[in-house]
């Protein structure tokens, strides 16, 4: 059973890149950049709308990647940005 989101974390919508296009970033998202469309409350204002890029729907918060804070969260997805990124 995946874990609900963390209030005002966004960690997920900051750490990692996003290659595809996403309404206000149509070259995508650069890792460690906040998404453009996080709301101020820092939740994602393209939650179940088709124009989400499939990426963001598939990455479910878990115990590992989210950790005990958002700062957790934050470097275990910087982490395994590195780690993955083309070379």
């Amino acid at each position: 059973m995946p874990l609900p989101c963390r209030e005002r974390c966004a960690a997920c919508c900051i750490a990692p890149s996003i290659s595809s296009a996403i309404p206000g970033m149509p070259d995508g998202k650069p890792a460690g950049v906040r998404c453009i469309q996080l709301d101020e409350a820092d939740r994602c204002r393209l939650f179940g709308r088709p124009e989400r890029p499939a990426v963001c729907g598939g990455l479910e918060p878990s115990e590992e990647m989210c950790g005990d804070s958002r700062e957790q969260a934050l470097v275990w997805l910087g982490y395994l940005e590195t780690t993955t990124a083309p070379k």
